[in-house]
């Protein structure tokens, strides 16, 4: 294609930089002949059409984005489909519409062909010679991913453009449908044979999941360095020269080998789920296949397609399964996201539980327990959170109609029980002091009518289809701060508690003192007078932690329950006043436009330079609740915000995930950070973005100023009243934290992309 030959410039300087990355990642692989392998080397990672769950499959931006974010031995995967000239080109499907604008070029021209004995209707590579591709563009395939950097016009490749433009460490070509191009007088294995002689051009691997093409070119590789392979398709898939399922061809493996030496299956075929997406006992396959001396490679991995509950939506905890579970490793893995199977073979695997913290500086707190895994604030939650290796536990105080202190996220019932299904479903009100809406709230109900509520899990990104460990949706019991505190001290892995106060104004009219009934529970648990754990106490209000300064020597810490893009000097010279430490949200770090990053804020440095620890919420592994910047892995997010924002700490609702990032061996390693532990360049991806694709600019998020921290003193407590709803609307407006306000706040050419894709990390 002539458009790529003016670009041999950049590429030679993506080669360039390309070997100090290699040369640095290969520094980092210490696992040794650990591996349970066939070879005993560490399992291949093969870049699927290179960084597809970003860019546009098989296109330069996917090829050089795998390249810079992968292990130095990265395999680029190529589905080779012919076009009516018999060339060869790298496309991810064998219909060209749905990867491309084919369907807008030649407006019209559809056609359905049978393929593998079905028809399908669409745009197809043998219907348009190479050179009328030539103005066709590659986009997202799958609709679901961001399609905004479709702009960069990125051209369809040739198999050897791709191989010569990169030069990448190893090269597979994925023959998909040799029988549908030789019902067009097309020749697969002429191509193949051809691409094999050409000395320009090494292929490392030749993969096809029909066995007449494998048995046809196998006696031409018998002397050869490339390596063939058979593609397992679904199990009860026919292969059509053999005519057995696939299953049934999985039970011959001594057959497979005769023409092959080594194996794909789909991840399923050896991390079996039932029907609820839970793991079922692995199946013998990997070892089946050693024993015959066949690899195995692993595909459909997708860091944005959960495949099953086991897993909590970890991406990297997924990968470890099939490489480092003490009982085999396959010899590669196939993915879109190649940067986590890098920084999960060199960086996480083979690590023990009590592996050393590398970043020692990084603490992770809870939110509500590993609410991620359990109904948050249940005694499950708690105990996985320490379990996971959590250093603060949390607990959101809530006061209940009696009085009693407990433990629970919210202080709506509703948004983490049962209630409204309930008896007590009657007691539904409406108080705008604390909620828009209406709610079933804890003070209105004793404590024994709580404990005995059913817990309900939380699922923040439901509204995506994707929700929390449904085995466990009502699983776990409620604890009264009193209980909370026992379990805390009991554990002698914690560094200490975080307990949260909200909503204190309020609840000080209708009668509860909920500040001095913290610092009752903390002393009579004893916390007063030990030093073993931190006590942190965290509040929205200023005037509970201005109150709590001139009683305890608690670590205080100010939430601030708002983006912001700054912070005035007058404002945090308030927060000194009464706090050591500020919460703040991931925006009012990295701020986002429509899930892209778009740059940092100075808020993290600043807070710091005045002796402010800085710790940031909500780290969620559901990759629908970070940046595109972050490729669906939770383990990016929180290096990026660790090393790239500096931030102090992380609350998370799944602890676990925080945990072992402090313990891989990819940390503290300067000049020689590997690519994949890299932290990414805020707002390089939102760079790539063309004009016409970018989204509405938005308004920067507001500086936190003095007007927005500064309250009155709490109110005395108040003779509570003698009915049990509270008064449902306030005297005047209020602010998101129920404390009247003083004030209202203040408010390319293909080269160009290149540098910018760099410059992402």
């Amino acid at each position: 294609m002539g458009s790529l030959r003016g670009i041999s410039v950049a590429i030679f300087a993506v080669q360039a930089l390309l070997a100090s990355v290699a040369l640095v990642s290969a520094q980092g692989s210490t696992n040794g002949s650990r591996w349970q392998t066939l070879s005993g080397n560490a399992p291949f990672v093969i870049a699927h059409g290179g960084f597809s769950g970003i860019f546009a499959g098989s296109s330069f931006g996917a090829y050089s984005l795998a390249l810079l974010t992968s292990v130095p031995n990265v395999i680029f995967w190529c589905d080779v489909q012919l076009t009516k000239d018999a060339a060869g080109i790298c496309f991810p499907d064998v219909k060209l519409d749905n990867n491309s604008d084919i369907a807008t070029i030649y407006q019209g021209q559809e056609k359905a062909y049978l393929v593998n004995g079905v028809s399908t209707k669409g745009w197809f590579s043998i219907d348009y010679t190479l050179k009328d591709l030539g103005n066709v563009i590659l986009n997202q395939g799958v609709y679901s991913r961001p399609s905004r950097l479709d702009g960069n016009n990125y051209p369809i490749m040739t198999v050897q453009d791709t191989y010569t433009q990169f030069k990448p460490p190893g090269f597979w070509l994925n023959i998909q449908h040799d029988a549908f191009y030789a019902q067009h007088n097309l020749s697969m294995r002429n191509f193949v044979l051809s691409v094999t002689r050409n000395v320009n051009v090494t292929v490392d691997y030749i993969s096809s999941p029909e066995v007449a093409f494998l048995q046809s070119i196998a006696p031409r590789f018998q002397n050869s360095t490339t390596k063939l392979v058979f593609r397992f398709l679904g199990q009860n898939d026919v292969e059509l020269s053999t005519n057995q399922t696939y299953d049934s061809l999985l039970k011959n493996l001594t057959f497979i080998k005769t023409f092959a030496s080594g194996i794909i299956v789909p991840k399923s075929y050896i991390w079996p789920v039932d029907a609820n997406l839970y793991l079922l006992p692995s199946t013998s396959v990997v070892l089946d296949a050693h024993k015959e001396g066949l690899e195995v490679f692993a595909s459909e991995f997708y860091n944005d397609v959960p495949f099953s509950f086991n897993y909590s939506y970890d991406p990297v905890a997924e990968y470890l399964k099939f490489v480092d579970n003490g009982n085999f490793a396959v010899d590669g893995v196939i993915s879109d996201f190649p940067i986590t199977p890098s920084a999960a073979i060199d960086c996480f695997a083979h690590l023990s539980k009590n592996a050393s913290k590398q970043a020692v500086d990084l603490l992770v707190i809870s939110m509500n327990g590993a609410s991620g895994d359990f109904p948050g604030c249940t005694d499950l939650a708690y105990s996985k959170a320490i379990e996971d290796g959590v250093d603060i536990l949390d607990c959101p105080v809530q006061m209940t109609k009696d009085g009693t202190a407990i433990c629970l996220s919210s202080i709506n019932l509703i948004d983490s029980t049962t209630v409204a299904q309930s008896s007590f479903s009657n007691l539904t009100t409406t108080i705008p002091e604390i909620m828009q809406g209406s709610g079933i709230f804890t003070f209105n109900l004793s404590w024994s009518d709580i404990r005995n509520l059913t817990s309900v899990i939380s699922s923040p990104q439901s509204a995506y289809r994707l929700f929390r460990n449904p085995r466990f949706r009502n699983a776990g019991n409620f604890l009264t701060l009193s209980e909370f505190l026992a379990t805390a001290k009991n554990a002698s892995s914690l560094q200490g508690v975080l307990i949260s106060i909200e909503n204190a104004p309020f609840l000080l009219e209708q009668g509860f003192d909920v500040t001095d009934a913290v610092l009752n529970a903390l002393s009579e648990a004893g916390y007063d007078k030990q030093t073993a754990q931190t006590v942190m106490i965290q509040s929205s209000n200023s005037s509970v932690l201005v109150k709590l300064k001139s009683k305890t020597n608690y670590k205080l810490v100010f939430k601030v329950d708002e983006d912001i893009g700054g912070a005035q000097n007058a404002t945090i010279d308030d927060i000194k006043r009464f706090a050591s430490a500020v919460v703040i949200s991931k925006d009012s770090v990295f701020p986002e436009n429509t899930a892209y990053v778009t740059g940092v804020t100075t808020v993290v440095p600043r807070l710091q330079a005045a002796n402010l620890s800085v710790y940031v919420q909500t780290f969620s592994n559901e990759f629908t609740s970070q940046a595109w910047d972050f490729f669906s892995d939770a383990t990016v997010e929180i290096n990026s915000y660790h090393v790239g924002g500096s931030i102090n700490g992380v609350i998370t609702d799944f602890p676990k995930t925080s945990d072992r990032y402090r313990r891989n061996r990819c940390l503290n390693k300067g000049n020689s950070t590997p690519g994949y532990m890299s932290p990414v360049q805020p707002g390089s991806l939102y760079q790539l973005i063309t004009p016409a694709y970018l989204p509405p600019a938005e308004a920067p998020n507001p500086y936190l100023t003095e007007a927005d921290v500064v309250e009155p003193p709490l109110p005395p407590v108040a003779a509570k009243s003698p009915t049990s709803s509270p008064p449902g609307t306030p005297a005047a407006p209020t602010s998101p934290n129920g404390q009247p306000k003083f004030a209202t706040s203040i408010i390319v050419p293909l080269m160009a992309v290149l540098l910018a894709i760099f410059s992402l990390f």
